[in-house]
């Protein structure tokens, strides 16, 4: 099986790309949801997949999950994309432009089912949530668990070229007041990179 592991930075796939080395294609976006749709169309358009793995780590809004857990993506939404309408936000399917939800096109239990786990809900954000009000407007309206800057990019990108995908993320903060001294990204990729070694090795060596 051919796989393809994208992220945003080297640092969040450092652990696996030394355990891989040149077996795995690697691709490395920067930060964001335009370089992530950009660099997934140039791969996959010069390459085939059977699978696309997204690794990353992640903000939580929800306090149910732990620093360092490592979840499955089930759903995730470009946040932004719509109108404002004086203080009420028009998304951009209401708008009839185009969609802001995506799901992978396929799923752990599908792809190796002796691995589970948790799910979790995302939004895709151009700006990170740390400023209270903001975060109390966008829970009340899509009430999301994780956050990324990449996520419904690389959904959206592996649907409209027709590669099976996964998004696995870590949880390296919550979502609350900018606070550094409080976050674990240490601890997120050693645990994503942990998960996504043992994950990796058993496909390619079924």
């Amino acid at each position: 099986m051919l796989i393809l592991i994208v992220a945003a930075t080297k640092f969040e796939v450092g652990p696996l790309v030394n355990v891989f080395g040149n077996k795995v294609d690697v691709l490395v976006t920067g930060a964001g949801m335009v370089p992530t749709a950009f660099g997934m169309a140039r791969q996959l358009s010069n390459h085939t997949y059977d699978l696309a793995i997204n690794l990353g780590i992640a903000g939580s809004f929800d306090r149910n999950f732990n620093l360092g857990d490592v979840l499955e993506i089930t759903e995730d939404t470009f946040s932004e994309l719509g109108a404002q309408d004086d203080d009420a936000f028009i998304n951009i399917d209401t708008l009839g432009f185009g969609e802001s939800v995506f799901t992978p096109t396929t799923s752990l239990d599908e792809v190796y089912p002796s691995f589970y786990l948790k799910k979790a809900r995302a939004i895709t954000v151009n700006t990170v949530h740390g400023h209270e009000p903001s975060i109390q407007k966008v829970q009340q309206r899509l009430n999301p668990q994780l956050e990324s800057m990449e996520g419904a990019a690389f959904f959206y990108a592996c649907r409209q070229m027709n590669v099976p995908c996964l998004q696995i993320r870590a949880v390296s903060n919550y979502v609350e007041k900018r606070n550094r001294e409080a976050w674990n990204i240490g601890l997120a990729i050693k645990n994503l990179n942990t998960f996504a070694t043992d994950l990796v090795s058993q496909i390619i060596n079924t």
